[in-house]
């Protein structure tokens, strides 16, 4: 059996930038162990599959070691592989996911996705995150993922953090952030117990990020970018229980694999 899959980048105004997805579009579901090895054998942070289904697609997201409700960058590469290669001719697409309906759209020159919005709570510091960082933040909160807040202008690129600690915590993941003399934000996004030492770039964070920066800063659009090695930038807008976050994509490898 033979499964087409594409390798985009998401979140990348060029190729070997931003976020690498494989997306496989399927005639029905894989059984669930198959498509987890299948995301396994591919080693990138998501996969993504998805099954037409009337006017709408079927989505689902796996990194290597198990399933997730929610991807941004997956679906982001998802939509570019629709609109791009697969004969669509609308200018918006509705997936079907475990998070509920979720709308992407071209605007211009990029791919807008419509995700609900997940404000964070503040909460205690975890002992693990100062193990993790050594580094006292200036505010913790947590949806999804605990959101470690650290003061203006600090140089994130700085942390090389304790992945084991990590580990100890019981959320997704931890993204840390902090306000940026270019862009209104930045971000870095750690998940080690989904595989993901450090993601390039976290679509899905910025569901919880944007209503937290639109709160502190007092407006509702933004410019952001994630402080990976690859590094990718995203605009991102709150408006009422929904984020817009868009971006761009680049195709680098169409081909088939075999199972």
């Amino acid at each position: 059996m033979k499964i087409k899959f594409y390798q985009v980048d998401a979140f990348a105004n060029s190729a070997f930038e931003g976020n690498p997805a494989a997306i496989s579009p399927l005639d029905e579901w894989l059984d669930d162990e198959v498509m987890q090895k299948i995301a396994m054998e591919n080693n990138l942070s998501e996969t993504a599959f998805f099954v037409k289904t009337d006017d709408v697609y079927e989505l689902r997201w796996f990194t290597p070691k198990k399933e997730v409700n929610l991807c941004g960058h997956a679906t982001l590469a998802s939509a570019y592989v629709i609109f791009n290669y697969l004969d669509y001719e609308k200018e918006s697409i509705v997936f079907h996911s475990k998070s509920g309906p979720l709308y992407v759209s071209k605007l211009n020159n990029l791919i807008r996705l419509d995700f609900p919005s997940e404000a964070p709570i503040e909460c205690e510091t975890p002992k693990e995150i100062i193990e993790a960082f050594s580094e006292v933040p200036v505010q913790v909160l947590k949806a999804t993922d605990y959101i470690v807040v650290y003061k203006d202008g600090t140089d994130l690129t700085k942390f090389k953090p304790d992945l084991q600690a990590l580990k100890n915590l019981d959320l997704r993941g931890v993204c840390i952030t902090t306000i940026h003399n270019k862009y209104d934000f930045v971000s870095r996004f750690f998940a080690p117990n989904y595989g993901i030492d450090e993601d390039s770039v976290t679509g899905s964070a910025y569901t919880q990020l944007t209503p937290y920066w639109a709160k502190i800063m007092n407006k509702t659009t933004f410019t952001s970018k994630q402080l990976s090695s690859r590094g990718g930038e995203l605009k991102c807008e709150l408006d009422g229980d929904r984020v817009y976050i868009s971006g761009k994509a680049v195709c680098c490898i169409v081909g088939e694999m075999t199972i």
